[in-house]
């Protein structure tokens, strides 16, 4: 089953705010085990916002729009998908009673006209109460076509779609999914990607994707199946493979775990200690390593020596060495 995201705002074209909505929705439904092949921002104009939602709909069995549900002309996500969808709006009395409260508990007790607009919803929709805001969300079903409306406010689309569209679309979907995530250090993600090359092109299910980050690269390895047991068990063969190719450069298999976390770790199992000596890093490595619980078990001590001075004086780096390679070279490490 596939779900569709769309995002309504022409802040967002505009860069004029972050949209942090997809990321955090398309995390969810992945959880889920929907497929996931298109991710559209539109901005708040009827016609441009029809034809992206008309061809949302024709293709993804699911399409959760954010934004565009509020009181303003501009906020027009709501007719556009009554309109695709072919319902009719009509006034919703619980939608009503609710903006009626939410003004009558603020000190801006009149409520002003345009939010009466925020009370109509489509025929035969499923309202969802918003407890955080005014405008409510939406689920509009129709010939085997669905459409989740959401509000544009992190604060108020996250506790609607925790607690209440997470569970409707767990009744949507029977597939279960599994992910395993490899830290690997050391290498590159294009190193990575050339040793695993057969695994990442010859795997449907699972998949195999690599994703860069500072100084490491992670490989997430995810299948699915109609239960979690035989999901996880068409995972394990391949990141036992992943493993044996990559060897120790494989720091762990915790997606919660830092590398600095696993080095503490390995010290602490083997009764081992560590001191650092820095340069260019300014003790980078040492302020890393103790802010692990735990540091003081294996962290001794360490030099910032950033002068060539401090690196003669504290760590018994030669001056020939220095002036023959420079400060920035494998052998003045090598001797620090």
């Amino acid at each position: 089953m596939t779900v569709e995201l769309v995002s309504v705002g022409t802040e967002i074209l505009m860069g004029n705010i972050l949209n942090s909505n997809t990321q955090y929705l398309a995390e969810k439904c992945a959880m889920l085990g929907f497929n996931m092949y298109h991710q559209v921002t539109v901005g708040d104009n009827y016609g441009r916002m029809k034809e992206v939602v008309a061809t949302a709909v024709s293709r993804a069995d699911i399409v959760i729009l954010t934004g565009g549900l509020g009181p303003t002309e501009d906020d027009l996500t709501k007719e556009v998908c009554a309109e695709v969808m072919g319902m009719e709006l009509v006034e919703d009395p619980h939608t009503r009673q609710h903006i009626e409260e939410f003004f009558h508990n603020n000190i801006y007790r009149e409520i002003p006209a345009n939010n009466w607009k925020m009370t109509t919803v489509p025929r035969g929709a499923r309202v969802l109460d918003n407890h955080n805001g005014m405008a409510p969300g939406l689920i509009l079903e129709k010939e085997g076509r669905t459409a989740i409306l959401l509000p544009g406010p992190p604060g108020e689309l996250y506790p609607m779609f925790e607690q209440q569209v997470f569970p409707y679309l767990e009744t949507r979907e029977n597939a279960s999914l599994v992910s395993k995530t490899l830290k690997i250090c050391g290498h590159g993600e294009s190193q990575v990607e050339d040793q695993l090359i057969d695994l990442i092109d010859g795997q449907t299910n699972p998949t195999l994707a690599t994703y860069a980050k500072v100084g490491e690269v992670h490989l997430r390895i995810t299948a699915r199946a109609d239960e979690t047991g035989k999901a996880a068990a068409l995972v394990e063969p391949v990141a036992a493979e992943v493993k044996r190719r990559m060897g120790d450069a494989v720091y762990t298999e915790d997606e919660g775990e830092t590398l600095e976390m696993a080095v503490v770790r390995l010290l602490t199992g083997h009764g081992l200690t560590i001191s650092t000596a820095e340069s260019c890093t300014g003790g980078m490595v040492s302020a890393r390593l103790v802010n692990v619980p735990g540091a003081s078990r294996v962290f001794m001590e360490g030099y910032v020596t950033y002068s060539n001075e401090a690196k003669m004086k504290l760590l018994g780096v030669r001056e020939e060495t220095l002036a023959a390679w420079g400060a920035v070279s494998a052998q003045t490490a090598e001797e620090m």
